[in-house]
């Protein structure tokens, strides 16, 4: 089915919204089938996808989404770890399976306009993402081109069997909160050969907060090939990470300008553990720090409460997160500014079993330094090395940093280690 069948429904051009609605309804009555968008720009409101359908966007065509909120219906979904009401996604589906977003055309989320609103304190509700699926099964997107998307621009939520090929997703790197691609409590992802340039984290693993309603795992992710570009960091597990994070592998990556490369970012409250973490064949170029285990973020409402802050023990229970068997081997950085790593577990529940191998760090002489880890007290840092606080079983094995400005390792009586 060619999208332009629906020409009549196009008011002259200027919004092909019902056009799209009525060709997914007509398709999902005939059981499914491919939906073709040929070449040509098409100013559409949001579409929900059903089962069995294949959105295919061609080279020179362009969907541009309304920048009109009015436009964008409310849907009730997890937002960022709590259910709440949000404007729907650009591309949307829920409760569905076998749907495919594919082709070599652009997807364009005029995000401008919800950026603007945003900073004033001007929207009722959250902004729509621009890819979500919810509850879906069996999801494929291939070759697209995203931009300019409201907020996070692919959010796969309690997904299973999700693949993620080929695409390319720019935001301008001052776009607040316009994540790249965030598989949030998904199982069996793969996220491969992707280009993700954007204002935040580019590709971001989520399992739930402490307000979700028993989240699942995110688990069994396999992230390669990928180049990841000005984002604050260029793979990141949580901040939500309650429902656990596990089986993680990540490999033939490039990161280039991320303010940090690999970054775990979790606190007190939020529960869950994150283990399995296998990262290997990575090169980074212009990044502050290219490693960051942190338990003390500090973002979001609660993130500054007396008991997130505190550096004295708590007890340890069900909401006390934990980080453990951790592998880094392979990775080649360039221009590093801040430091070489910095890892900090809660003082009750040190992060345990971190092995980097077969690392290369070169710090950048001329850099004025940074903060590596958003969390109290952090300390500013230029030319460094590994700053370690709360960590056991910590392996530094032909592990090298150069053009340091103090010691190699920054670690007290809190750490156990070793060097080889």
């Amino acid at each position: 089915m060619n999208i332009t069948e629906y020409r009549a429904l196009a008011h002259e051009g200027s919004d092909w919204s019902e056009a799209f609605q009525t060709a997914v309804r007509t398709l999902t009555e005939q059981g499914g089938g491919e939906l073709l968008v040929p070449p040509g720009r098409y100013f559409t409101g949001p579409i929900r996808l059903e089962s069995h359908i294949t959105l295919r966007i061609q080279n020179g065509a362009q969907l541009v989404f309304h920048a009109d909120e009015s436009k964008f219906p409310l849907v009730t979904m997890q937002d960022r770890g709590k259910t709440a009401q949000v404007h729907q996604a650009c591309i949307y589906a829920c409760g569905a399976e076998n749907i495919t977003v594919t082709g070599d055309g652009i997807l364009d989320g005029q995000g401008s306009y919800w950026w603007q609103r945003f900073k004033k304190g001007a929207l009722s509700y959250p902004r729509p993402r621009l890819i979500c699926f919810d509850h879906c099964r069996h999801i494929k997107i291939e070759g697209v081109a995203l931009l300019n998307s409201p907020s996070w621009t692919v959010h796969p939520l309690c997904c299973q069997d999700v693949t993620i090929q080929g695409i390319t997703i720019h935001n301008p790197w001052d776009s607040p909160n316009t994540d790249g691609i965030n598989p949030d409590s998904c199982q069996d992802v793969k996220i491969t050969d992707c280009t993700v340039d954007v204002g935040d984290d580019c590709i971001t693993l989520k399992a739930g907060t402490e307000l979700s309603d028993n989240p699942p795992p995110c688990e069994r992710i396999i992230i390669t090939g990928c180049h990841l570009l000005h984002g604050h960091g260029g793979i990141v597990l949580g901040s939500e990470t309650s429902g656990s994070i596990r089986n993680i592998v990540v490999s033939n990556c490039i990161f280039h300008e991320t303010d940090r490369g690999i970054r775990l970012k979790t606190r007190r409250g939020r529960g869950g553990t994150v283990e399995g973490l296998q990262v290997f064949n990575l090169i980074m170029d212009q990044v502050m720090c290219p490693f960051v285990f942190n338990m003390y973020y500090f973002c979001g409402p609660g993130g500054k409460a007396d008991h997130v802050r505190s550096k004295l023990p708590m007890p340890v229970d069900e909401t006390t997160p934990a980080l453990r068997d951790v592998s880094i081997s392979g990775v080649s950085v360039k221009r590093c500014s801040a430091c070489a790593g910095f890892f900090y577990g809660l003082s009750e529940q040190p992060v345990e079993g971190i092995t980097l191998r077969d690392i290369r760090v070169e710090m950048d002489k001329d850099a004025p330094g940074d903060t590596p880890a958003m969390m109290d007290d952090c300390p500013r840092m230029a030319g460094e090395g590994f700053f370690l606080r709360n960590a056991t079983n910590v392996r530094f094995v032909n592990t090298a940093v150069f053009h340091l400005q103090g010691a190699l390792l920054n670690a007290d009586e809190s750490v156990s280690y070793q060097m080889e």
